[in-house]
C-alpha cells in the first residue's frame, strides 16, 4: 500500500510539473515510471517467491490484477502518460499463473470443506427434539440450504474480483463440488428417512428438506 501510495502521487507530480520542465527528448516521465515500475515489480516478486499464507496471495493477485493496472495506472492524471510507457505486469506470467493455482486450489478445499461441516451439522439437527425453523412462515434449514449457497457465492465473488478469468476457474471447480456435496446430502437424508420414522418433527424435517431442494435448484 505504501509504495502503491507513494509511486502513484510521486509519478503525478512528475506528470503535471517536472515533465515539463526538460525537452520532450529526455521522456522524463517514462524515466521515473519505469524506476518506479521496476522496483514495485522486484517487491511484488520477492513476495510471490516467498511463503505465503493464502490471504496474502489473495492480496498480491489482487494488486497484480486490479489495483495496481486499474486503481493506479488508470487514474486521470496518470492514465495518458502511462499508456505510452508499456509497463507490463508486476509479476511474469508464469509466476502469477503459479500464485492462481495456489489460490484456487485452496479455495476450492476450503469451500468443500466448509459443505462439508454445514451437512454435518445438518444431519446433527435432524437427530434433535427440536422443530425445524420457520422461514417466511415455511420450513426451511437456514443453515443449510442459505448457508451453502452463500458460502459458493461469495467465494466466486472474491475469485471474480481478482480477474475474470480466475473467477471462471473457480467456478467451473465448485461446479464439481456441489454436486458431490448434494449426493451427500441426498444420501443423508433418505437414510434419516429410513431409520428416523419415530421422530417428533419426522414431518417437518421431511418439508424443510424439500424446501431445501427449491432453494438448491
Amino acid at each position: 500500500l505504501h509504495m502503491g501510495k507513494t509511486m502513484k502521487e510521486d509519478l503525478t507530480v512528475v506528470a503535471k510539473y517536472i515533465n515539463k520542465l526538460y525537452p520532450p527528448e529526455f521522456n522524463v516521465f517514462s524515466i521515473y515510471a519505469e524506476l518506479y515500475h521496476n522496483y514495485f515489480a522486484s517487491q511484488a516478486k520477492k513476495n510471490a517467491e516467498s511463503h505465503l499464507e493464502d490471504s496474502d496471495i489473495y492480496l498480491l493477485l489482487s494488486w497484480v490484477h486490479n489495483f495496481y493496472p486499474k486503481d493506479m495506472r488508470k487514474d486521470h492524471a496518470l492514465a495518458m502518460e502511462l499508456d505510452k510507457v508499456k509497463l507490463g505486469s508486476l509479476l511474469p506470467s508464469s509466476l502469477s499463473k503459479e500464485l492462481e493455482n495456489k489460490y484456487l486450489d485452496s479455495e476450492e478445499v476450503t469451500v468443500k470443506n466448509s459443505l462439508s461441516r454445514c451437512l454435518d451439522k445438518e444431519i446433527q439437527r435432524w437427530k434433535e427434539d427440536k422443530e425445524p425453523e420457520k422461514l417466511n412462515g415455511h420450513f426451511q434449514s437456514e443453515l443449510l440450504g442459505i448457508f451453502v449457497i452463500q458460502s459458493i457465492y461469495s467465494s466466486q465473488k472474491r475469485a471474480e474480483d481478482i480477474s475474470k478469468a480466475v473467477g471462471e476457474e473457480l467456478s467451473r471447480r465448485l461446479l464439481k463440488e456441489l454436486p458431490a456435496f448434494l449426493r451427500s446430502y441426498r444420501d443423508a437424508f433418505e437414510d434419516f428417512k429410513e431409520k428416523s420414522k419415530k421422530h417428533t418433527y419426522y414431518k417437518p424435517i421431511l418439508i424443510a428438506n424439500i424446501n431445501n431442494c427449491w432453494n438448491f435448484r
